[in-house]
């Protein structure tokens, strides 16, 4: 299995940073109070989108996953001070 990371943190964004075309298109089903967007590949994701892991061949490492295909997917680390995804 290959894990490839640029190894830097992102911040998590605003909703007023993200495009409303995005909000409309993949995050009309999210509350409008909700934050916690991560731009990232040209790509949009939010917090939700991830699925927390613990233990097995990721969890010692990584925190969370989202599948973009049966052979593709993001893995994401949380900090336990600051405000951003890794």
């Amino acid at each position: 299995m290959r894990i490839k990371t640029d190894h830097k943190w992102k911040n998590f964004k605003y909703r007023n940073e993200v495009p409303e075309k995005v909000l409309h298109d993949y995050f009309e089903h999210l509350p409008k109070e909700v934050d916690g967007f991560i731009h990232y590949t040209k790509r949009w994701w939010h917090v939700s989108d991830f699925m927390r892991i613990d233990g097995g061949d990721f969890g010692t490492i990584w925190e969370g996953v989202s599948s973009d295909s049966y052979f593709s997917g993001r893995l994401s680390k949380y900090p336990k001070t600051e405000n951003n995804i890794k």
